[in-house]
């Protein structure tokens, strides 16, 4: 998982765009926003991706009866476009600009309950799922666009498969950390160890992978989430140097990665000021 995405978004985009979108400056882009599924917490949807989708890397939304369904930001940002195009194309559709390049485009709605201008948070609802436009279903037509190009999308960190229909149960605005440990150090980690902070101001974790002897630390805020703060997480392999990732990040901080087979490690992690740190340990 690429830790840029959870830097804090430093530039705002200045985006006027239009089915073919054209930009009005140069943007630098950078790191995208951890979008999230656009409907409430515990929904469950489908998100299919097929070969010939225009544009390319867009994904289409299907849940039985999605007609008149919430449809929320997928991030904070602000609302760059809400258009009709009738029976064609996206029909009724909203666009939110998230900074550095990075817009979010929501197609085929029913209703829409936001306005060009309009700042919007994480969760915020801005229309209804439905069938106008240019389809044979209800459905929602999502994209995560980078500087006017359909990015293939993340939700959540987790990144949707091209091609395919995959479920993905919805996390947006449900509170708490959107992250987990072991989504943080990837496949094939599990949970060997962890470490409330003081405070309840976040969880430093030690995690191992059988199949390749590695332990990951990771350090899970629980306060000022969304925002840049203070964060660190390290790992210490009996006889080796320390290895620590630190800095302001929005969610977490990690993965620090090493190969430690039958070695005593040493791991921990910080959120602000409230530090852990172990003793030598999981020697097996």
């Amino acid at each position: 998982m690429s830790r840029l995405r959870r830097l804090a978004v430093l530039a705002a985009a200045t985006v006027i765009p239009a089915l073919g979108l054209t930009l009005a400056g140069t943007t630098q882009a950078s790191a995208a926003p951890n979008f999230q599924v656009p409907f409430k917490c515990g929904v469950t949807v489908t998100a299919a991706t097929f070969s010939g989708h225009s544009p390319a890397n867009s994904v289409d939304f299907q849940k039985s009866g999605i007609t008149g369904m919430p449809v929320l930001a997928s991030a904070g940002g602000t609302v760059s476009r809400v258009a009709n195009e009738g029976s064609t194309s996206y029909g009724r559709w909203v666009e939110i600009d998230h900074g550095g390049g990075w817009t979010t485009r929501y197609a085929h709605l029913s209703t829409q309950s936001v306005s060009v201008g309009q700042a919007v948070s994480l969760g915020k609802q801005i229309g209804t799922a439905g069938a106008t436009g240019g389809v044979t279903g209800p459905h929602l037509h999502f994209e995560e666009r980078l500087n006017g190009t359909a990015q293939k999308a993340k939700l959540n960190g987790v990144a949707v498969p091209y091609y395919g229909h995959t479920n993905f149960t919805s996390k947006n605005s449900c509170g708490g950390n959107p992250y987990e440990a072991t989504e943080v150090c990837g496949s094939g980690f599990s949970v060997v160890d962890s470490q409330s902070l003081a405070n309840g101001s976040g969880t430093a974790y030690l995690l191992y992978n059988s199949s390749t002897k590695s332990n990951c630390v990771t350090t899970l805020k629980a306060v000022s989430l969304g925002t840049a703060s203070p964060v660190s997480a390290f790992l210490e392999v009996q006889g080796s140097a320390r290895t620590t990732d630190s800095g302001s990040f929005t969610y977490y901080a990690g993965p620090v990665k090493k190969t430690a087979a039958s070695t005593c490690v040493k791991w921990g992690g910080s959120v602000g000021a409230n530090a852990y740190e172990s003793p030598f340990e999981h020697c097996d």
